[in-house]
């Protein structure tokens, strides 16, 4: 008899196994299971979206079901605008492919970006591991100590991105600063070896990357923190003014304001449009639980980067927040953006 009941229930077992499952139960098929998992980089390696890419990439797949591996895939081209494109029309939307953009893709969106097919608020945003405002320094010998220097001085300024190009851009046309943009240098690692060389004055950083980078340059001031690009100031950077303190009257605040939102955008993840809102909950938690792992932390530490993270629900009303924008607001940027792309034209052809 004992024999016989074990049968019975090991046929009940197997029974139990193979009845169907309903959907959004605990036992529902994962769509990471048997699978990899791709994250896609709007930026080549080297800098800080590539770095807290691969931190993510690195950690996100143990706090899904199925456990899946992720491939980071680095996609870079027009600012990030290929990633963006491929992220919201070509990805699968099942959640086996997330990403990371350029924090200012939502202005650039509003402003009518060339090539540019993504709508911000569709993409689903799953979270922030940073706020970023860059932080515009010179070297040590360079003619100016402040920012209010560049008023009355010529300040040359490399900017090899489309973000620091067009800040420094809006600083000249709204505040009236004289900053020589010099483009020929591939990155940042040309730029500071330019800048020891006395080529150049300063260029920009991400607060977390000069800090991570640079910090003994800071300690023993070989190079003078001059401005802040982002909405808010950062906790270690309180003597050291926004772009938006510079502005002369509350036209040019909201116009500066519209620049600086960016940096709260930060270093986020998303997943493509379309994803079910299940999959995207799952992300989110996942994303959460990654970044508050202990593992997670000593990678982190040892990269020397910082975090200051947001939730993807909040980090999607943000976004939604950011349509908010004034037309007479967004012309102004798109004119004075303009003017920034009729100059490099006019100088390739040149």
């Amino acid at each position: 008899m004992i024999r016989t009941k074990h049968v019975l229930t090991a046929l009940t077992v197997l029974a139990a196994a193979t009845l169907p499952v309903a959907p959004g139960t605990a036992h529902a098929a994962s769509p990471w299971e048997g699978k990899s998992m791709t994250f896609v980089v709007g930026f080549g390696v080297g800098g800080s979206y590539n770095a807290y890419s691969r931190l993510v990439a690195g950690h996100i797949g143990r706090f899904l079901p199925g456990n899946p591996t992720v491939i980071v895939q680095n996609m870079p081209g027009a600012g990030s605008v290929r990633a963006t494109n491929h992220l919201y029309e070509i990805a699968p939307k099942d959640g086996t492919v997330i990403g990371m953009i350029d924090q200012a893709i939502q202005a650039f969106e509003l402003m009518g970006r060339s090539g540019l097919k993504a709508e911000s608020t569709k993409f689903n945003w799953i979270g922030r591991l940073i706020s970023n405002s860059a932080v515009l320094f010179a070297w040590h010998s360079a003619p100016i100590n402040k920012i209010e220097d560049a008023l009355e001085k010529e300040f040359i300024v490399s900017a090899s991105g489309a973000a620091s190009r067009l800040n420094w851009t809006i600083m000249n046309k709204v505040i009236g600063t004289k900053i020589k943009i010099i483009t020929g240098y591939k990155g940042t690692g040309e730029s500071l070896l330019a800048m020891q060389r006395g080529e150049i004055h300063g260029l920009s950083r991400p607060w977390t990357a000069l800090k991570a980078s640079q910090g003994d340059w800071i300690k023993e001031g070989k190079i003078r923190l001059l401005l802040q690009t982002g909405a808010e100031k950062n906790d270690d950077l309180q003597n050291v003014p926004r772009m938006l303190d510079l502005a002369k009257n509350e036209e040019d605040r909201k116009l500066l304001r519209f620049f600086a939102a960016p940096s709260e955008i930060g270093r986020s993840v998303v997943a493509p449009p379309g994803v079910p809102k299940e999959t995207v909950a799952q992300l989110r938690e996942a994303f959460w639980k990654a970044i508050h792992d202990p593992r997670f932390g000593a990678d982190l530490k040892k990269s020397k980067l910082d975090l200051e993270p947001m939730r993807g629900d909040k980090l999607q009303a943000l976004v939604e927040s950011g349509k908010d924008v004034s037309p007479a607001i967004i012309e102004r940027a798109k004119a004075l953006s303009a003017t920034q792309a009729k100059k490099k034209k006019k100088k390739k052809s040149g």
